[in-house]
C-alpha cells in the first residue's frame, strides 16, 4: 500500500515536474532555454502593458501634460525600486542552485526568507514613494506644468509597491525551477483588469492620472495575490507556509552578496538615466513626452532581450548547483544568440513602425518627431545592451555579482555622467542627439569590459567548490 502511494507521488510530481518545471542540467539548452524565455518575454510584455496602457490613455484622452507626467515618473520608479529588484535576482540564483544541487532544506529556508524580504522590502518603498514623490521629483527638474499630476502619480503608483514586491520575488522562485508559464497567466488576468479599470475611470469618471495609477495599483494586488496562493499550494520543497516566514541569516547573507551588487548595478543605470531624463526635461514638455512614448515603445523590445538574460541566470545556476560546467559555456552561446537576433529584428522593427507605434500614445506632431529622434538613436542599437546583459546574467549565474556591478559603475555610469558633464555642456554638443548617443556609446565599452571579466572567470571555474 506504501509503495503504491510513493508511486503515485512520483507520477504526480513527473507530471508537474513535465507541466510547469524545465530540467535545465541535462539535454539540449537551445530549446529549453527558448521554453523557459518565450512565457517570461510575454509576461514581461505584459507587465509593460500596464504602463503602456496608463500613457496611450492618458495621451488619447487627458493631454499631453498628462501623458509627460506618468512618463516622466518612470526614471525614478526604476530608481527607487531596482535595489530591490537586484535581490529577487538574488533569491532566484540561490533557489536555483540549491534547486539543481537537491538542499531541500536549504531550499525552503531560501523561499521564506527571500518572499518576508519582500513584504519589508514593498512596505518600504511605499512610504519613501509617498512622502518623497514631490521632492523627488523637483530634484529631477520635472517641469512646472506637470509636476502636480506627477507627483499624484507617482504617490498612487508606490502605494502598490508591497503587492509589486511580492509578484517580483513569488515570480523569481518559480523562474529558479524553470515555471515561467503560470507567472504569465497570472500577469495576462491582471493586464485585462488593468485595461479595463484604466478606460472605466479615465473615459467614464475623468479621473486622469489618478484613474490610471489606480488601475495600476489594483492589477499589481491580483497579480501578488495570485503569485502567492501559487505558492502556498505548491506540493515541492519551494512550497510557502505562511507560519514558516522567518528570516534565516545565512540565507539573508547570500541573497544580499548576489542581490546587492544587482541591485546596486539596477540603481547606477538608473540613476545615471535620471539625470539623463533630468538632462532631456530641460528641453521641455513636448521633448518628454516624445521621449517617453519611444522609451515605452523601447521597454517592448528591451524586456524580450531582458527575458534571455533571466534565462542565463537560471540555465548557469541550476548547472552550477549540479556541478555540471561544461554546459556554461554553451548556455552563453545561446543565449547570446538569441538575443541578437531578438535585439536586432525588434530594436530595428521599432524604428521602421516608429511613426505609427508612436501614434498610439499621441496624436501630437511634434511629440511624434521627437520620439522619431530618440527610436533612430537608441532603439537601432538596442541589440548591444542585450549582449551586455547575458554577459551580466552568465556571471551572476557562476555566482559573480560585485564585478559586474563595478564594470557598470564605470563603463556606463560614469561614461555617462562625464559625457553629460563635458562634452554635452559645449554649445555646438548641448542637443538631444548627444543625449541619446550617451547609451550605445556606454553599451559598447561596458560589454568589452564584461567579456574580459567572464574570460578570467570561466578559466577559474574548475577550481570552484560545488555550493
Amino acid at each position: 500500500m506504501e509503495q503504491n502511494k510513493i508511486k503515485q507521488d512520483k507520477i504526480i510530481n513527473s507530471k508537474n515536474k513535465k507541466n510547469y518545471e524545465i530540467d535545465m542540467c541535462n539535454g539540449p539548452i537551445l530549446k529549453k532555454m527558448l521554453i523557459f524565455a518565450v512565457p517570461l518575454m510575454c509576461s514581461s510584455i505584459l507587465q509593460l502593458l500596464f504602463n503602456a496602457a496608463d500613457i496611450v490613455v492618458v495621451g488619447k484622452f487627458a493631454g499631453d501634460n498628462a501623458l509627460a507626467a506618468v512618463g516622466s515618473n518612470t526614471a525614478l520608479i526604476n530608481l527607487l525600486t531596482n535595489l530591490f529588484i537586484g535581490l529577487s535576482i538574488g533569491a532566484n540564483v540561490l533557489v536555483s542552485r540549491y534547486y539543481g544541487g537537491k538542499h531541500e532544506k536549504d531550499l525552503r529556508e531560501t523561499v521564506h526568507t527571500s518572499m518576508l524580504l519582500s513584504l519589508y522590502s514593498g512596505i518600504l518603498l511605499t512610504v519613501v514613494g509617498v512622502v518623497g514623490a514631490r521632492q523627488l521629483l523637483i530634484w529631477m527638474q520635472t517641469p512646472a506644468e506637470v509636476l502636480t499630476l506627477a507627483v499624484l502619480y507617482l504617490r498612487i503608483f508606490f502605494l502598490g509597491m508591497t503587492a509589486s514586491m511580492l509578484y517580483n520575488f513569488g515570480s523569481a522562485i518559480l523562474r529558479a525551477v524553470g515555471d515561467t508559464k503560470r507567472p504569465l497567466y497570472y500577469l495576462f488576468a491582471a493586464g485585462i483588469v488593468n485595461v479595463l479599470l484604466n478606460l472605466l475611470f479615465v473615459i467614464v469618471f475623468h479621473m486622469g492620472v489618478a484613474g490610471v495609477g489606480i488601475a495600476t495599483v489594483v492589477s499589481e494586488c491580483i497579480s501578488a495575490f495570485l503569485v502567492v496562493r501559487c505558492l502556498m499550494k505548491e506540493k515541492s520543497a519551494i512550497q510557502l507556509v505562511l507560519k514558516d516566514l522567518h528570516i534565516h541569516g545565512d540565507k539573508l547573507k547570500r541573497i544580499m552578496q548576489i542581490g546587492l551588487p544587482a541591485g546596486f548595478q539596477g540603481i547606477i543605470f538608473s540613476f545615471s538615466n535620471v539625470v539623463i531624463q533630468s538632462s532631456i526635461n530641460s528641453f521641455g514638455a513636448v521633448i518628454v513626452a516624445g521621449n517617453s512614448a519611444a522609451a515605452n515603445i523601447e521597454g517592448f523590445v528591451y524586456v524580450a532581450m531582458n527575458a534571455f538574460y533571466q534565462a542565463t541566470i537560471s540555465f548557469t545556476s541550476q548547472n552550477m548547483g549540479a556541478g555540471k560546467y561544461k554546459r556554461i559555456n554553451k548556455i552563453l552561446l545561446c543565449g547570446q544568440a538569441c538575443v541578437i537576433i531578438v535585439g536586432i529584428v525588434l530594436g530595428n522593427g521599432a524604428v521602421l513602425a516608429g511613426r505609427q507605434l508612436l501614434g498610439i500614445y499621441s496624436s501630437s506632431t511634434e511629440v511624434i518627431e521627437a520620439g522619431l529622434h530618440r527610436l533612430s538613436v537608441v532603439s537601432r542599437l538596442y541589440a548591444l545592451c542585450g549582449i551586455m546583459d547575458v554577459m551580466v546574467g552568465s556571471l551572476r549565474g557562476l555566482g559573480y555579482s560585485v564585478t559586474p556591478m563595478i564594470i557598470s559603475l564605470i563603463g556606463a555610469c560614469g561614461l555617462r555622467m562625464v559625457w553629460l558633464a563635458t562634452l554635452f555642456q559645449m554649445e555646438e554638443f548641448h542637443t538631444i542627439s548627444m543625449v541619446y548617443w550617451s547609451y550605445p556609446v556606454s553599451w559598447v565599452i561596458t560589454l568589452a569590459a564584461h567579456i574580459v571579466c567572464f574570460m578570467i572567470v570561466r578559466a577559474k571555474l574548475p577550481d570552484r567548490k560545488k555550493i
